[in-house]
C-alpha cells in the first residue's frame, strides 16, 4: 500500500493541569503532516503516546482548549493511569 492510500494520520494532545482546569483539555489536535509533528514533538519531549484510533476520532471533534466531557472521564482516566505506571517504571529502572 502506497503512502497516498493510508488513511491520514490523527493525533489530539492534552493537557490537565488541576489548579486551571477540572478536567484535561485538548491542547492540539491535527491531521496528516499536522498529526505527525504533534506526534514528533511528544516524542522529542519525552511526553507518552497512546494509540487509539476511536478515542481520537472522538476527541479530535473537540475545539482546541476545550475539557473532555464528562462522559468519557472513565477512558481518560485508564490512560492516565497507564501513563503513570509508565513513567513509575521508567523511575525504578533510571534509580541507582
Amino acid at each position: 500500500m502506497n503512502r497516498e492510500s493510508e488513511p491520514l494520520k490523527k493525533a489530539v494532545a492534552l493537557q490537565y493541569d488541576s489548579e486551571q482546569h477540572d478536567a484535561p483539555v485538548v491542547k492540539a489536535k491535527g491531521t496528516g503532516l499536522v498529526a505527525e509533528r504533534i506526534i514528533e514533538l511528544a516524542s522529542q519531549h519525552g511526553i507518552p503516546i497512546y494509540e487509539d484510533p476511536s478515542l481520537v476520532e472522538l476527541l479530535s471533534k473537540l475545539e482546541l482548549n476545550e475539557q473532555i466531557p464528562e462522559e468519557i472521564y472513565a477512558v481518560i482516566a485508564e490512560v492516565l493511569a497507564m501513563v503513570y505506571e509508565l513513567e513509575q517504571k521508567a523511575v525504578s529502572r533510571s534509580a541507582p
